[in-house]
């Protein structure tokens, strides 16, 4: 059971990605944007997988998933904020 550095990283970005994508799915839902929403939810299902696949091999390998989810829903929600259109 190996740690490696790239790995991680790369496990760091699909993890912000995914939040991100979760994020805008939600937002999707929300307005009733059909068409987004389910390729959203594609998108979930995939980059979810690859996490998954990840920990159960080596558990060391959360922290950069969390720390990416953590910063992907922070990038999307904040974006929203700006351009939310009241």
């Amino acid at each position: 059971m190996h740690f490696h550095l790239l790995y991680a990283i790369g496990l760091f970005f699909i993890a912000m990605l995914l939040d991100a994508v979760y994020a805008i799915y939600t937002f999707a839902m929300i307005k009733y944007k059909s068409l987004l929403s389910g390729f959203m939810s594609g998108l979930v299902y995939i980059f979810g997988a690859v996490g998954v696949v990840s920990y159960v091999n080596n558990k060391w390998y959360l922290v950069p998933l969390s720390m990416g989810a953590f910063i992907g829903t922070i990038i999307v929600i904040e974006y929203e904020k700006r351009h939310k259109q009241d």
